[in-house]
């Protein structure tokens, strides 16, 4: 329990851009998880995801991967790779990559994400819409408009359904597609 609440208090600073006292808390909380819980416990994976996350708030890419790949390592062995939180870690795996331009790698991360997600949420669900929108995203940089267009379609489906069609989120996505369709000359 006091490893969670130093775990929440890190995630409040960093909220804030507070990276030092961020990582102070967060360093507190692993370092019980690893403790009482043990190296391989999921917890313990959570706070290397946590932060994993930090680091890649501050462009610390090589440490944010390092604890990623611990925190995936970790969720691989107890859960097996077809868990949603092991879907979660790729797809922060895949943003890692995303950040750096390094486009193959963060296809690979959140294909595996995505596949994950689809077997066990559906094809319907919010986590889901996420990762379609990234691996959209992710064609969209490249100049890929039809397979992007394909991507954020398939979000665009899952957000009117959680959101509806008047959510400011669900707003923000028929502006995207429109500039994407202006763009490509691609139609919906």
């Amino acid at each position: 329990d006091t490893a969670t609440t130093y775990n929440n208090i890190g995630a409040i600073y960093s909220q804030q851009g507070n990276y030092a006292e961020a990582m102070t808390y967060l360093k507190k909380a692993l370092t019980i998880r690893e403790k009482v819980l043990g190296k391989e416990d999921p917890y313990t994976a959570t706070s290397y995801n946590n932060i994993g996350l930090l680091y890649r708030d501050q462009g610390k890419y090589a440490e944010a991967h390092t604890h990623y790949q611990k925190a995936v390592t970790i969720q691989e062995k107890v859960y097996g790779k077809e868990q949603t939180d092991t879907a979660m870690i790729y797809g922060n795996i895949g943003l890692l990559y995303y950040d750096q331009g390094k486009y193959a790698e963060a296809h690979t991360h959140y294909q595996k994400a995505v596949t994950i997600e689809e077997k066990v949420y559906g094809k319907e669900h919010p986590d889901t819409a996420m990762t379609y929108n990234n691996i959209g995203r992710l064609y969209h940089d490249q100049g890929n408009y039809a397979e992007a267009m394909t991507y954020y379609q398939k979000a665009l489906v899952i957000q009117e359904k959680t959101l509806g069609k008047e959510h400011p989120d669900t707003v923000a996505f028929y502006q995207v597609i429109d500039l994407l369709k202006e763009k490509g000359g691609l139609s919906s």
